[in-house]
């Protein structure tokens, strides 16, 4: 632990860092944390957090006393939270030499805290290790830039560009749609490269001003951490630009969401070679396990994919999104994509998950779906040829209720993940739509308003 931190120390020194943003991740997915001296970050070698922290919502309120204090000590005690040295960013649009440091979470005894979404993460990895395996997986982003809103009871609108004009129609993949925000991917990629961040390409999405950045494949802990990392930084150099990036999984009406598809495939720690193929490069029975796995936990544990209301949006009918976990081979209408690769990069892209989805809980949730395939080598359904949108076996609950319901009943999951992480989850995502509910929208009034 001492040369961690020497490494850690000496990183610092090197960029002269005067402030450090000691940080954690809560379960919706937002920054929580300090900002600390240097000096004062380097004496305390890390800090202390309320263990509450983890019960937030997104709206920064709390789920209901009852729930909290199951989960958590009545005194409302401190969590202890160490720096990851192999977390570690530079803070690019800050004026002072600034760091965030990304934390591990601990209670006094040493244990790591049950609801952290990065020991969430961390455990199913270790399952992996365990079995001598190990998990890669590419990310690819999916966000809206929009003008810049202030006033939430108006909906987005698309920014204006270079040309002086908003984009209008569809322009999946056009360059020149990319292009009127040359300045500001200029910044966010100068950004992310100082960052050490694994960005591979840029591509127009079909929405208006809807872009992907896809990261390329590696460790998935490291790259939960870029994800994390990343949505800070865009969101950051939209600002100077005056838009705003979102990763909302429905932000706009009509127009297509934005999802995070996660291809993924395991590795032999010894060999290197990718257990999804069989030495004569057809596909291994550890690989349809892995697909059956998926198919048969996703729809169970949907609000790690689909965390908000929002998210359901995406699931309608007549949209881009799939809407069953259907698989099949270079077929982009279903949820289980298996890309055409050769058998040392053969894997399967989960493209359910949302775009506002927390990285580290999507991660271990996908992998976990996976893992239980392979180990309880669960059969997966036919692949599909052609258009998969319409099939009806193997649909998802259509709303964050039931899929909450379903989450909460799966007791295979809760062997897994814990009891105590999956009653802190659904209760903090109750608590959400609660206060969700109590909001009047726009709808209601322009159809109900002067009519019933």
């Amino acid at each position: 632990m001492a040369n961690k931190l020497d490494q850690l120390t000496s990183w610092l020194k090197e960029r002269k860092i005067t402030e450090v943003e000691c940080l954690i991740s809560d379960l919706t997915g937002i920054a929580r944390g300090k900002i600390s001296p240097t000096n004062k970050f380097l004496d305390e070698k890390g800090m202390r957090l309320p263990e509450s922290v983890l019960l937030q919502t997104v709206t920064g309120d709390y789920v209901e006393d009852d729930i909290y204090y199951e989960l958590l000590d009545e005194a409302d005690i401190d969590m202890f939270c160490r720096p990851d040295e192999n977390a570690v960013f530079v803070v690019p649009w800050a004026v002072e030499p600034t760091a965030m440091v990304i934390h591990d979470t601990f209670d006094k005894q040493g244990n790591p805290i049950e609801l952290s979404p990065r020991n969430i993460l961390k455990k199913v990895l270790k399952m992996y290790a365990d079995h001598g395996w190990q998990a890669i997986v590419a990310p690819e982003m999916e966000f809206y830039l929009t003008k810049r809103n202030s006033d939430p009871d108006f909906p987005l609108e698309a920014p204006v560009g270079r040309s002086g004009r908003p984009e209008t129609g569809r322009q999946s993949f056009s360059i020149d749609a990319a292009n009127e925000f040359d300045p500001l991917f200029e910044d966010m990629y100068d950004w992310c490269e100082l960052q050490g961040l694994d960005l591979d390409t840029l591509i127009h999405e079909e929405g208006p001003a809807q872009m992907e950045i896809n990261f390329r494949h590696g460790d998935a802990l490291h790259l939960a951490d870029q994800i994390l990392v990343f949505k800070r930084t865009m969101r950051e150099a939209s600002l100077k630009h005056d838009v705003a990036a979102t990763f909302m999984a429905k932000p706009i009406t009509d127009e297509p969401g934005s999802a995070m598809h996660i291809h993924q495939s395991v590795i032999d720690i010894k060999t290197g070679k990718n257990i999804f193929s069989n030495e004569d490069g057809s596909m291994s029975e550890l690989f349809l396990h892995y697909i059956g796995g998926l198919q048969k936990y996703i729809p169970e544990l949907l609000p790690l994919f689909a965390p908000n209301v929002n998210s359901f949006r995406r699931f309608l009918p007549d949209t881009s999104a799939p809407v069953n976990v259907e698989w099949g081979e270079e077929n982009r209408t279903v949820g289980l994509r298996v890309p055409e690769a050769t058998p040392q990069n053969r894997r399967v892209e989960n493209r359910l998950a949302g775009a506002d989805a927390n990285p580290y809980l999507v991660l271990a949730a996908t992998l976990l779906c996976g893992y239980m395939g392979m180990v309880d080598e669960v059969k997966p359904g036919a692949p599909v040829k052609g258009r998969g949108y319409e099939r009806r076996n193997l649909r998802l609950p259509v709303t964050i209720e039931s899929a909450l319901e379903r989450m909460e009943a799966c007791r295979d999951a809760e062997k897994y993940l814990g009891e105590k992480f999956i009653r802190g989850y659904v209760a903090v995502k109750r608590a959400e739509h609660e206060n969700y509910k109590r909001v009047i929208s726009s709808w209601e009034r322009e159809f109900l308003l002067l009519s019933v």
